[in-house]
């Protein structure tokens, strides 16, 4: 627009100056053999530069034609590249290898510009089959800036396929060193150091990831709270206590209901010789998250180095939450270790609820045993054993696979922090959908001596 009002204002300006030039200026005549043209010095100059000027564009029209035509045919095949480059990856999404591999070809003709295709080239390998291929590829790309970590990407895929961590790991590190604020690299890279027991540059990732607003201050703060613990863990098999003390002292006080801590903890300050700072703790966290594998450290704190001792510091601690059916079984094992069947018997009754749990049903089995001697009656129980809830464990809450003990790893799905203390799901089995005849606890034929399979409040 500006270029079109200049030459609008030049031609203006142009006649202006002719039209003066033939008011105040003498006739001018011009002789080319007969012919004779008279005009005014101002139109003489007017016809002059308007000549000047076409004559001028169409020379700079004449050189420059080359060049243009030469540059409207790269814009073409260049369009055409990307065209060829866009099917392609249309392609690979439609998993049509034929096709990705023929506009990969193309396009690489038209753009020769391998950074664009390489990583094309290198998806339709792998649709191919051919990962060899691929992996050309993909180290191809590791030696230009602008791919470099596309490159990386794909060999780590190519190296977690083949389940060859050490090399995924290393990628990971690479990747993390291009671009340390990538939220992809920064979860493979914890991910990988957690399942290859680093947990020190784990921690120093985490660090990274906290200040990076990858994680939350939250997030954060429960995945300290376990690298502590497994560092923890890692001292004491070192021989250094000191550290090992430390660090379970450190992922205590980050994460509270991290029950794994609070029970090594425990049991570090009672092999420390600080047997009642074990047992204080032990009582606080039983306050308000009782848990069965506190027990035996509570015991350990308590000295309780016989059943009564055992049963007289069971009931101390079983003051903190009295109600809690954990309390209850607690309270139930002591006093059948000692012998006290009433006891054993209130406190069963009152975790059992409407429906007991497996260990609640096996305790009234191994009762009816010690007290009466009844075979008939726990086996009655054993039956309901095996048709009752399952007892609380450690269930990975990606995969569902449950676990007696807590670990940092799921070992099935190997999903980190993945466990929860809780009740697992119940497996239907075939015996669980047999008529009731063919099972011990129903009704018995009174010809046989059989008692029907009882009720807990009807055991006495």
């Amino acid at each position: 627009m500006i270029r079109i009002l200049g030459y609008l204002v030049g031609f203006g300006l142009l006649a202006v100056l002719s039209v003066w030039l033939s008011e105040h200026s003498q006739p001018v005549s011009l002789t080319l053999m007969d012919y004779r043209v008279d005009t005014s010095l101002g139109m003489l100059i007017g016809i002059i530069v308007v000549l000047s000027v076409v004559f001028y564009r169409l020379w700079t029209f004449v050189i420059q034609a080359p060049a243009s035509i030469a540059r409207a045919h790269h814009e073409g095949k260049r369009r055409r590249g990307y065209l060829a480059l866009t099917r392609g990856m249309v392609a690979v999404a439609a998993g049509d290898s034929s096709e990705a591999e023929r506009q990969v070809k193309r396009a690489d003709v038209l753009l020769n510009d391998p950074p664009l295709t390489m990583l094309l080239s290198a998806q339709a390998a792998q649709l191919n089959g051919d990962e060899k291929a691929a992996r050309k590829f993909f180290r191809a790309m590791l030696n230009r800036p602008e791919t470099e970590f596309l490159g990386l990407r794909g060999l780590f895929a190519q190296a977690l396929k083949q389940d060859n961590m050490d090399e995924a790991l290393q990628l990971a590190h690479r990747a993390h060193r291009l671009k340390p604020g990538s939220e992809w690299v920064a979860t493979n890279l914890f991910k990988l150091q957690t399942m290859a027991g680093q947990w020190m540059e784990a921690e120093e990732t985490l660090y990274q990831s906290l200040r990076k607003k990858i994680v939350t201050p939250g997030d954060a703060k429960r995945r300290r709270a376990i690298l502590c613990h497994q560092i923890s863990i890692e001292a004491a098999n070192q021989g250094n206590p000191k550290e090992a003390l430390k660090r379970a002292r450190m992922a205590h006080d980050l994460d509270q209901s991290f029950m794994p801590a609070a029970e090594r903890l425990a049991r570090l300050l009672a092999d420390s010789g600080k047997v009642r700072k074990a047992a204080g703790l032990i009582e606080k966290v039983w306050q308000r998250n009782p848990h069965p594998s506190l027990l035996e450290v509570y015991w350990a704190a308590s000295k309780g180095e016989d059943a009564m001792a055992r049963l007289r510091a069971i009931k101390r601690l079983a003051r903190f939450n009295p109600d809690h059916r954990e309390t209850h079984i607690a309270m139930a094992l002591a006093a059948l270790e000692a012998r006290i069947w009433g006891e054993a018997r209130k406190h069963l009754e009152a975790a059992a609820g409407d429906g007991p749990e497996v260990r609640v049903c096996r305790l009234m089995a191994e009762l009816e045993e010690s007290e009466h001697g009844d075979l008939t009656a726990a086996r009655q129980w054993l039956v309901r054993a095996s048709l009752a809830d399952p007892d609380p464990a450690w269930v990975c809450n990606s995969c569902g696979n449950a676990s007696s003990e807590w670990s940092v790893m799921c070992a099935k799905c190997s999903s980190f922090d993945s466990l929860d203390w809780q009740t697992p799901a119940h497996i239907v089995s075939l015996a669980d959908l047999a008529p009731a005849k063919a099972l011990p606890s129903a009704a018995p034929e009174p010809n046989k001596g059989d008692v029907p399979a009882p009720a807990i409040s009807d055991v006495g």
